[in-house]
């Protein structure tokens, strides 16, 4: 299972890479795995305000379609159109050409609660 060490986690399987005061957003290697082929992606609009544990974006596989879940509060400023026609970018390059979207981040965000490379580890060993 891949998992960046550069990149923080969240308990709901997103990933995040924090640039300054914006984050791109992205779902890790071991929720793309659990969902499947994935056949289409709903993202949010640019300038969509999002608050922290919020679905922004949903993702529809061959087994389900799942909410994918703000892990910040911020504001949308960028979303990944390569996914509207190559939706298996998510399960090919879920850490590169597989983002999802970029936040800017809400004044005060704290992003504290983010979990560690390592953490995540230990977080998914406790889920088998």
């Amino acid at each position: 299972m891949n998992i960046p060490q550069d990149l923080k986690y969240t308990k709901e399987h997103e990933w995040i890479r924090v640039e300054g005061n914006r984050v791109t957003v992205g779902i890790t290697d071991y929720a793309q795995d659990q969902l499947g082929d994935i056949v289409f992606v709903e993202l949010p609009a640019v300038g969509d305000e999002v608050e922290s544990g919020d679905g922004f974006a949903v993702l529809e596989s061959v087994k389900a379609a799942a909410d994918v879940y703000a892990p910040v509060s911020g504001t949308v400023v960028e979303v990944n159109e390569d996914l509207e026609d190559d939706p298996a970018l998510v399960n090919t390059d879920p850490y590169g050409q597989g983002w999802l979207a970029v936040f800017e981040l809400a004044e005060g965000e704290d992003l504290s609660e983010l979990m560690t490379a390592e953490e995540y580890q230990q977080f998914l060993a406790e889920q088998e």
